[in-house]
């Protein structure tokens, strides 16, 4: 029987994040370091992700949810605000959800593909790969993004117009900019907006 390695803190986890029923995919592969709060790897997956933070969330991790107490919840909500990555997700190939934006239903999947060494002068997080753009905010979810995708890839749609006045010039669903990325991640906090303890 192999036995499970233990976690250091100065250990690494190489995490891939994955946006649920979207084709093509959305995915990101960063690193965390693995005692990571789950307070912090939201402002990651916010940052690594280019969502705006500006909607509800949760993880769920062992059929549990994990966010900011809730009083007005209909499901038991564990607050994550002290827990560790490492103390709920220490193997390999371990999975867990990341919802965002209740009304729209963005799910993500997450899997700890590797638990690495911490290498020197390396500072993290970092993201290391990823494809295409995050959706706008605030499109509807997958329906309403592929929705969105099939308007704006045809000029000749009554729609066409309108939405591209609503996404602006700049969209470009198939961009992943991970220079931009890893800046933002080294600003204060990820680059995300603050959570209050």
């Amino acid at each position: 029987m192999a036995s499970i390695k233990k976690i250091k803190s100065e250990d690494v986890f190489q995490l891939k994040i994955t946006l649920d029923h979207i084709k093509p995919i959305i995915w990101r592969r960063f690193l965390v370091d693995s005692d990571i709060k789950l307070t912090d790897l939201h402002k990651v997956i916010q940052t690594i992700m280019g969502w705006t933070n500006s909607h509800l969330h949760q993880f769920v991790i062992n059929k549990k949810s994990y966010s900011l107490p809730d009083d007005d919840s209909s499901i038991e909500i564990i607050d994550y605000r002290k827990i560790k990555l490492n103390s709920l997700c220490n193997v390999p190939k371990a999975r867990f959800m990341y919802q965002y934006d209740f009304g729209d239903g963005w799910e993500h999947t997450i899997v700890l593909e590797k638990i690495l060494p911490s290498e020197k002068g390396n500072q993290y997080p970092i993201c290391i790969d990823g494809k295409r753009n995050c959706p706008p905010e605030d499109c509807g979810g997958p329906y309403g993004y592929t929705e969105l995708l099939t308007i704006i890839n045809n000029p000749k749609n009554d729609q066409y117009q309108d939405m591209i006045d609503w996404l602006g010039n700049d969209f470009d669903p198939e961009e992943f900019n991970i220079e931009e990325i890893n800046e933002f991640l080294q600003e204060t906090d990820y680059g995300c907006i603050e959570i209050l303890d």
